[in-house]
């Protein structure tokens, strides 16, 4: 144990800044990456790649000779297998990294006022928990850094003010516009009625319905805040990020889009202080 010590106050001795700031830029490299990861099928397989990365050092250590072959060989073409069995959570990841801006991680919309952003949350917390109160199925966007141009392009053109009242109107069931997604950027509603991709995820709960695995899915590949209000339950919930938040009310629904959504809440969200909880 001495001999641990000394040795590792000799490294201690010779580190320079520059390997100091080396280390530090790989930890957090490697930090965000397992974030990213975490609630996703590539996570199963980075344990599964850990267990055999242990089994190898042991066979090797060990000397057991067939068994470490075996390792070896399924560890040569393990690389392949991830790149084509895994290819919607490496595209997920990139698309992830690709949204990240130095100085401007998350800006709302340019420079939105303050004051608009506040109301638009207010009056979409209030239509939420209307409709919530009648059961009224709805899915609402909040566009944030990620332009949602394709899926906008799929519904009915508004270009309207956010308002409660409009948005409980639109999704009055069997008009014309209630079964697709609200998008919204800002505090104007640009469309209604979109087209939004349905999440891959086999693991969801089986009483997740049409709407949540919508919200989930444009979550996984967008930075996007998605706000769904159950058909069955009346429940509320927020995607974000691929997670689900459920079984919110005005105000704290309210309280999560003033965190996601407003400039003063930037930085912390960007380094991941705003933690979602799933319901059970």
């Amino acid at each position: 144990m001495q001999d641990f010590f000394v040795q590792l106050s000799r490294y201690f001795r010779i580190l320079r800044i520059n390997d100091a700031v080396d280390i530090l830029i790989v930890a957090v490299i490697l930090y965000y990456m397992i974030k990213i990861v975490r609630e996703t099928r590539a996570m199963q397989l980075l344990k599964g790649l850990a267990i055999f990365g242990i089994a190898f050092i042991v066979s090797s250590a060990l000397r057991l000779t067939a068994l470490n072959y075996i390792l070896s060989t399924t560890l040569q073409f393990g690389v392949f297998a991830i790149i084509v069995i895994f290819q919607p959570e490496l595209r997920n990841i990139l698309e992830r990294i690709g949204r990240v801006k130095v100085g401007n991680i998350i800006d709302l919309n340019g420079g939105d006022d303050e004051a608009l952003i506040q109301e638009a949350i207010a009056a979409v917390s209030e239509a939420a928990a209307n409709m919530s109160a009648t059961r009224t199925g709805a899915l609402m966007v909040f566009e944030r850094e990620t332009r949602l141009g394709e899926y906008i392009s799929t519904g009915t053109l508004l270009d309207a003010k956010i308002s409660s009242r409009l948005l409980e109107n639109i999704f009055v069931p069997n008009t014309p516009l209630h079964d697709g997604a609200v998008i919204m950027r800002g505090d104007k509603i640009i469309t209604a009625g979109c087209l939004l991709p349905l999440t891959a995820n086999n693991n969801l709960s089986k009483d997740l319905g049409t709407r949540h695995r919508a919200a989930i899915g444009l979550s996984e590949v967008t930075d996007a805040a998605i706000i769904v209000v159950s058909e069955e339950t009346g429940k509320i919930s927020i995607a974000l990020n691929g997670s689900l938040t459920r079984n919110l009310n005005e105000e704290s629904l309210k309280k999560a889009l003033t965190k996601i959504l407003t400039k003063n809440q930037r930085t912390s969200d960007a380094l991941g202080k705003i933690k979602f909880w799933r319901s059970k």
